[in-house]
């Protein structure tokens, strides 16, 4: 039994032991992401999720089960402590949202109790508690019973199935739900906040929460708020497919009493500034005439007149819905930072502390989000030195320059500017032709290099007549491309298109979305900064200066949506407003700030933005643009933070190298499947982290053996075709021993190995391909013996060469 691995100890040690304790299978539920995105050269590949065993109790035999424990299994070897500070890491309110942790080797158990903050002493399995007891304990912990009426819709079905919704969903549901029923209990408002990370599925937690509570009799009227058309025609759409024609959208000047949920603008209700009347509001709703309030993106909100939805119906279930960190640290507060910090101190201080968070970092680590890489590009005015943080102009600068009037064109002289520019009115004050074309001249040959410039881009731009000179600027770069091509292309139409309010740019959502040969580069200014959906964006840029945390944000949120159709599995943020600072100081690695950056005030004034001050346009200015970084994002001691790639390969060898301490040890385990498998789910990032080092490090022709042995190890990386060549020559006396179709066979899969790696060495389909059975195929390994061993000892002779 000592022998046995995880998997092993489950079926064999743990699973008994739970069933002869009353827990049936309709009580344990494994848990399974969808396991990250392997990014490398070849096509992408999704490996196998992470697997959480989590045990659920029920109200009644027909009620929805209700989790309330995870256990970690670990092999049987092991001690039974050995998995729990892991456990403890995912049960709480950012991962699984249960009570109680156990960490078992399938002799003996060890439980945290997060109730209390105990821990205790390793007990055999046999005394495992039974469902029974862990739900009294969850009741009391807790504070109300699942039978009661306040908690019912904890016991309410999931409408078509679990399948309908994942791990995280189905925690972020039950958080809400049961500080609604704790609340309900102790006579406090049912309020709760949810920040879980764009392109997580925050609307389909709302609809699911309200369809579970309608299936317990307790919805009466539900009201879904948000700031923005297409936001509304998005929630529409999700809760007519669970309410039909019971979910309607509030119109002007119609207010659909009628039906049973009601989706609304702030807008539409009057509620748009603090000046607003509220008078749709006040007209057509009674106070407390909604029992339920979901307010999405609440983050956006300025906690003026609009909160008086919330005032009006004292009496709902208000839940607050955000996409962003419910804190960023150490980001220069500047007007827009304390802004934000004003609305995060509204939100907590309304709503309270989120009941659940799922950020970017998890997203990706779990496979929901697709990777994101970061190219951070310095800009350089003149002939300032590479190192120098680019800050400003001042008057003296402008000397020489041509300087005319924005609107009437009009030449004016450089004392008729301001004493000084900084960086963040670049554009927006100060517009910039050179910088412009510098910009955009850098930004197209990156898309060239990375795929060709016919990807769905968004960038970010100060203002409107800035997001007209990009996209004109681009595509001038397209069309000059297309020709140069041989045989020359045509170019397609709308290549680069303004994508803002002023110009109506949510009519060619749809275009960005769906067309294939047309809408490729949306230039906008704020338009696709918060909640619209669209998945086949690749490249995020951002050539305007950002100074919102809660913006920045919600702008990268767009590219964060995989799409499997178009294989979209990662996306790259070109960063050249190091826009990327506002990951905030928790976020940032020592490569972050680079030799020679100023240290910024700690309150810098914001700009009054006023229209009416002139805007100036400069010609001749030399403008270089620089590689200032690449970083990746990922999670480091549980935070979501962006690392450089030496940083991010150093983490990888160190993790490694903890698992296995000599190459021969790493090589032992990379021979047998089992082992690999649980040596890469150990790494930074699982088994994605060593793939997308090798995509980064131009190494796509190697196996991840190679990648990862040159990396921990110091070994010389081989590509998959010099290792398969070096096994033929090296090993050529073992291969001469054996009968020849054996050995025709094994050199044929040397050639296997070759294409595919040890994946595709490993494919239980490798002995149908066509040299490998006309070499004698499986039958000619099994006339040998085991063919699993000698399969094995060609791996070892394979990685030893």
């Amino acid at each position: 039994m000592a022998t046995m691995n995880e998997a092993e100890t489950r079926a064999k040690l743990i699973d008994p032991a739970l069933h002869a304790r009353g827990w049936t299978e309709d009580l344990i539920k494994r848990e399974e992401s969808a396991g990250a995105i392997d990014i490398a050269g070849r096509a992408p590949r999704r490996r196998a999720g992470r697997v959480d065993y989590t045990l659920r109790v029920k109200a009644h035999p027909a009620a929805q089960p209700v989790a309330v424990a995870l256990i970690e299994a670990k092999a049987a070897h092991l001690p039974p402590t050995h998995g729990l500070e892991q456990a403890k890491a995912y049960a709480d309110c950012k991962r699984l949202n249960v009570q109680f942790v156990f960490s078992t080797n399938g002799y003996l158990f060890v439980e945290y109790d997060r109730f209390s903050g105990q821990t205790g002493k390793p007990r055999p399995l046999a005394d495992f508690p039974t469902p029974t007891e862990l739900r009294v304990r969850y009741e009391q912990g807790m504070g109300f019973t699942l039978d009661d009426p306040a908690a019912r819709p904890l016991s309410v079905r999931y409408a078509g199935g679990e399948a309908t919704r994942r791990y995280y969903q189905d925690a972020a549901i039950r958080a809400v739900l049961e500080k609604v029923a704790v609340s309900a209990r102790r006579g406090e408002p049912r309020r709760a906040l949810l920040s879980l990370a764009t392109g997580t599925g925050k609307t389909r937690i709302a609809v699911q929460l309200l369809r579970r509570i309608a299936d317990a009799d307790q919805l009466r009227r539900a009201l879904f708020v948000c700031d923005r058309d297409e936001l509304r025609g998005q929630a529409l759409t999700a809760l007519q497919n669970e309410f039909g024609a019971d979910a309607a959208a509030v119109g002007a000047g119609n207010p659909q009493r009628n039906a049973r949920v009601l989706v609304a603008t702030y807008q539409t209700l009057g509620l748009e500034g603090d000046d607003a009347e509220a008078t749709f509001l006040t007209t057509h709703y009674p106070a407390n005439y909604f029992s339920h309030i979901v307010i999405d993106e609440c983050h956006r909100s300025a906690w003026g007149k609009w909160s008086e939805v919330l005032t009006r119906n004292p009496e709902a279930v208000q839940i607050g819905l955000t996409a962003t960190p419910r804190q960023v640290i150490g980001v220069r507060r500047t007007a827009e930072v304390r802004a934000d910090e004003r609305i995060t101190a509204d939100n907590v201080e309304y709503f309270g502390e989120p009941v659940y968070e799922y950020d970017l970092g998890q997203g990706i680590e779990d496979g929901y989000l697709a990777a994101c890489e970061i190219l951070q590009r310095d800009i350089f005015l003149d002939r300032k030195a590479q190192t120098e943080q680019e800050s400003g102009v001042e008057q003296a600068d402008l000397a020489g320059k041509r300087i005319t009037d924005a609107r009437t064109g009009a030449v004016l002289t450089a004392a008729e500017a301001r004493q000084r520019y900084e960086a963040t009115s670049f554009e927006a004050r100060l517009l910039l032709p050179e910088r412009v074309a510098a910009m955009c001249r850098d930004l197209f040959d990156h898309l060239v290099a990375s795929g060709g410039p016919e990807q769905k881009t968004i960038v970010f731009c100060a203002r409107d007549d800035h997001a007209d000179r990009v996209a004109a600027e681009l595509n001038n770069r397209y069309a000059a491309w297309c020709l140069a091509q041989t045989p020359r292309r045509w170019p397609h139409e709308h290549y680069a298109f303004k994508c803002t309010a002023a110009s109506g740019g949510a009519d060619y959502l749809a275009d960005l979305r769906g067309a294939s040969r047309s809408h490729f580069v949306a230039t906008t200014v704020d338009l696709l900064t918060t909640g619209v959906d669209v998945p086949v964006v690749r490249n995020i840029v951002f050539m305007k200066y950002v100074r919102s945390p809660i913006a920045f944000y919600q702008m990268v949120g767009r590219g964060t949506r995989l799409d499997p159709p178009s294989e979209k599995v990662m996306f790259r943020v070109y960063d050249y407003t190091d826009a990327t600072r506002l990951f905030g100081q928790a976020f940032l690695t020592r490569a972050a700030v680079y030799p020679g950056q100023a240290a910024a005030p700690a309150d810098e004034p914001a700009d009054d933005g006023e229209e009416r001050e002139r805007v100036l346009q400069v010609e001749g200015f030399d403008v270089r643009v620089s590689d200032a970084g690449q970083l990746v994002v990922t999670q480091v001691d549980g935070r979501t933070m962006p690392v450089t790639i030496e940083e991010y390969r150093e983490r990888l060898a160190d993790r490694l190298v903890a698992e296995a301490p000599t190459l021969d040890a790493f090589r032992a385990c990379w021979v047998a499947p089992a082992a690999r498998r649980e040596l890469l789910d150990a790494l930074p990032d699982g088994a994605r982290s060593a793939a997308l080092v090798r995509s980064l490090a131009h190494l796509d022709a190697c196996d991840l053996y190679d990648v990862l042995a040159d990396l921990a190890y110091g070994q010389a990386p081989r590509t998959r075709t010099e290792r398969a060549d070096a096994f033929e020559y090296k090993h050529g006396a073992w291969l001469a021993s054996l009968p020849a179709p054996a050995a025709a066979t094994l050199r044929a899969l040397a050639a296997q190995f070759a294409r595919a790696g040890t994946d595709g060495l490993e494919n239980p389909a490798v002995f149908k391909a066509p040299e490998v059975a006309r070499a004698g195929g499986l039958a000619a390994l099994q006339a040998l013996g085991n063919a699993a061993d000698v399969l094995r000892e060609t791996k070892e002779r394979m990685f030893a060469a």
